[in-house]
């Protein structure tokens, strides 16, 4: 396959990361061939943004042997039976995050992509969407604050709960916060740290300020210890719409020899633009300049789909990030509010 055209589908349209997946697709190349969700309404917004992709049946999409790979984002309690499904039907995966709401879901996904052999990859649009975050990347890799050892991530986001679908707040569709949002800060601990193994050591999650949705979870942490470093990070939904941004997301690297602070969307009360690195180390503290920094993880992917290689990121570590995820959502205390008869694993209230 090495230097064919690579095709792809959307399945699922009920978060907006399925325009990621498709933005992130086809400029590295790839052909978007095909669009399904049980929504029409979102079909037919996804159709303004791209009038020429065709409209299939999820069955006619999976029996098309001429797509590749499948990305989307349906609604979470549904992502892994359409990673199951897509891989028992010789396609490659792009998953979205929270990419299951459970351990026997993953189980199930693991089961099938080691009997298929596709790639099911994790993708985080934190990291990999962020040229501040991919230049620190190659700073850390060049030695510029020594050996990082400890990650802290702040994960703010704006709720606009009236323009949210009904199941958002809905704790079985949605999978929780930790889950949803927490996922991006595992998968940057993991990366920085170049931890290849690692445990949850704490996680805990809240309502503080959504009284008319019992079940939502408006806030989460959780400390994490890997065999690279250890890490701590803050999610939430508190971050004022006056922004106008996603939030003000923060990742903070401590290394043997200096540290990094990277603010993804904003500088709230410094200088203009998108985008911050600064580094402090021997050679003093420094603003970078990102612009020029190229956001290839999709090219990576493509070569990875027709090559059959882990150049974007691999096999174990978009495992990993799920099962930690997932693992510190479902053991959550509950802080903050009336705790949930199923917060705690097995269904057990964590009271």
């Amino acid at each position: 396959m090495p230097g064919d055209k690579v095709r792809f589908a959307i399945i699922g349209l009920d978060h907006n990361h399925a325009y990621n997946h498709a933005r992130l697709l086809l400029n590295a190349g790839a052909e978007l061939s095909a669009v399904y969700s049980d929504e029409p309404d979102d079909v037919a917004a996804f159709q303004k943004m791209y009038p020429d992709c065709p409209v299939k049946s999820m069955a006619a999409i999976l029996e098309d042997r001429s797509i590749d790979v499948v990305g989307g984002s349906a609604k979470p309690a549904d992502r892994a039976a359409i990673s199951v499904k897509a891989m028992q039907h010789g396609k490659d995966v792009v998953a979205d995050k929270p990419a299951v709401i459970d351990l026997d879901q993953l189980a199930e996904i693991e089961r099938v992509q080691r009997e298929s052999g596709r790639l099911w990859r994790f993708y985080s649009n934190e990291h990999w969407d962020r040229r501040c975050t991919i230049k620190a990347g190659e700073l850390v890799a060049q030695g510029a604050i020594g050996r990082v050892v400890q990650t802290t991530g702040f994960g703010p986001h704006t709720p606009r709960m009236p323009t949210r679908p009904r199941w958002f707040t809905d704790h079985k569709v949605s999978g929780g916060i930790i889950g949803d949002i927490g996922a991006h800060q595992i998968e940057q601990f993991l990366f920085f740290t170049g931890s290849r193994t690692a445990s949850i050591v704490t996680s805990a999650t809240g309502n503080f300020g959504h009284p008319d949705y019992p079940e939502f979870e408006d806030y989460g942490e959780a400390t994490l210890e890997g065999d690279g470093g250890v890490g701590w990070f803050r999610v939430d939904w508190h971050s004022p719409e006056s922004i106008r941004v996603p939030g003000d997301i923060r990742l903070f690297l401590l290394g043997t020899e200096g540290y990094m602070e990277m603010r993804k969307y904003i500088d709230v009360a410094g200088p203009e633009g998108t985008e911050h690195l600064y580094v402090v180390n021997k050679d003093g503290a420094r603003l970078i300049d990102t612009r020029e920094v190229q956001l290839d993880f999709g090219a990576r992917l493509l070569a990875d789909v027709r090559n059959r290689t882990e150049t974007s990121i691999t096999q174990e570590r978009s495992f990993l990030i799920t099962r930690l995820a997932t693992e510190a959502q479902l053991r959550a205390r509950r802080v903050g509010g009336p705790v949930l008869a199923a917060a705690g694993p097995q269904g057990q209230s964590l009271a």
